[in-house]
């Protein structure tokens, strides 16, 4: 059985950072692609980036490219979301997730099969 474990999250204002970790079990983390999604009160759970099993290739929604870094680190079984210049619209819960094998739409939740139990980020004005 695979756990992922999310912290980091917290209060921020406006134009702040925050560091997402993601510690995960087993001994299977490194052979498998990453993602964070959110997801704010109301709306529908959305991505936010994705991270390859080597970490050679990453992929951001639009909306945060150039704010947000994904990364991890396999000797650790930890991938991170350093996010910069946060905005209060970006208040949500944010989860991390393991790719499905051989799952090709990374940016949709259902090419996840494992997920976190979420942590809360509030950014505010």
């Amino acid at each position: 059985q695979v756990q992922l474990v999310e912290s980091g999250g917290g209060s921020v204002q406006a134009g702040g950072s925050l560091r997402l970790s993601c510690a995960a079990s087993g001994r299977t983390f490194s052979g498998y692609h990453m993602g964070w999604f959110r997801q704010a009160p109301g709306k529908e759970r959305e991505f936010v980036a994705r991270i390859s099993w080597s970490g050679g290739s990453t992929q951001y929604a639009d909306s945060v490219k150039g704010r947000f870094t994904i990364a991890r680190d396999n000797a650790k079984n930890t991938v991170y979301l350093q996010m910069n210049s946060l905005k209060p619209e970006e208040s949500a819960v944010y989860y991390c997730a393991r790719a499905r094998t051989y799952s090709q739409d990374w940016w949709e939740p259902t090419s996840y099969d494992y997920w976190g139990q979420g942590t809360q980020v509030t950014v505010s004005s």
